[in-house]
């Protein structure tokens, strides 16, 4: 993804979270981020024209938007990938999105194409107030980071990232996916029980692999979520030698971005790279 992100507004969309934010170097950590307090009772897109009426970061007037979007996706060797055949192909391996629109995404450096559902409405919604209008998929960033990470040492790498309820766990083999398949993570033994059987699946080394966590920033630093990521992190180490959370603050070395309070830590790898 090659997209200068001055003058460009981020949207990001999930079913439980919106958010808006944008580069400024007049800003006290350099972005403005503004979440957005999501209804549950009405769509993502109703939710978006409501938006409208009071965000102050969606009237400022921009112009350009990256819209980046949190649905399932699907994963498409580059030189399988036939963009005819992409909606056939989506839904036919994923139901209950038939009404939206299938977008891809080129992910050049995995040598892959991500394929994902956007909700036609919220397209247009989101098409009705920009003149150009790009998309990206929540998970686009978070892979292309920790493809760069995963060529530093000799031990293969599984990673697990929280977010929006559920956790993306995903690997790679050089440029190439390994493993990518995201689950529910209501519940911190359901977690567990998901990434141990992903580890066992791909044959890793209970004491030479290594393993790291990374959450994002949207849930209150409540002792609740604390003690979850705590027991979580315990549960597996009584399985594995080497597991981990990844600190945004020491792994963008103190970064101002990081050092705003709820923004997701795909957003983060979005400004400190792009």
């Amino acid at each position: 993804m090659n997209i200068n992100l001055n003058n460009r507004l981020n949207i990001r969309v999930s079913q439980q979270s919106l958010a808006f934010a944008v580069a400024d170097p007049h800003a006290v950590n350099q972005v403005i981020y503004e979440p957005c307090i999501v209804k549950s009772g009405i769509s993502i897109a109703a939710n978006m024209r409501e938006a409208f009426k009071h965000s102050e970061l969606l009237n400022r007037g921009y112009d350009h938007a990256l819209l980046i979007i949190d649905t399932p996706t699907m994963l498409v060797p580059l030189k399988e990938f036939d963009e005819e055949k992409a909606d056939l192909l989506y839904h036919h391996a994923i139901s209950g999105y038939e009404n939206c629109e299938v977008l891809h995404q080129v992910l050049p450096h995995l040598n892959a194409v991500v394929l994902y559902p956007i909700n036609r409405d919220l397209k247009l919604v989101v098409g009705d107030h920009f003149s150009d209008v790009r998309y990206a998929h929540v998970m686009e960033p978070a892979w292309n980071h920790m493809l760069s990470r995963s060529y530093t040492g000799n031990r293969r790498k599984l990673y697990c990232y929280f977010h929006d309820g559920k956790v993306d766990v995903f690997s790679f083999d050089k440029n190439r996916f390994r493993f990518s398949n995201a689950f529910d993570a209501s519940y911190s033994r359901d977690s567990v029980y998901y990434i141990l059987h992903v580890w066992k699946q791909l044959g890793y080394d209970a004491q030479t692999d290594e393993l790291y966590l990374v959450y994002d920033q949207q849930q209150p630093d409540t002792a609740d979520v604390r003690q979850n990521r705590e027991w979580t992190l315990e549960a597996l180490r009584r399985y594995l030698g080497k597991a981990y959370v990844i600190n945004p603050s020491a792994e963008f070395n103190r970064a101002p971005v990081t050092l705003i309070k709820g923004i997701p830590f795909d957003l983060m790898v979005l400004f400190v790279k792009g």
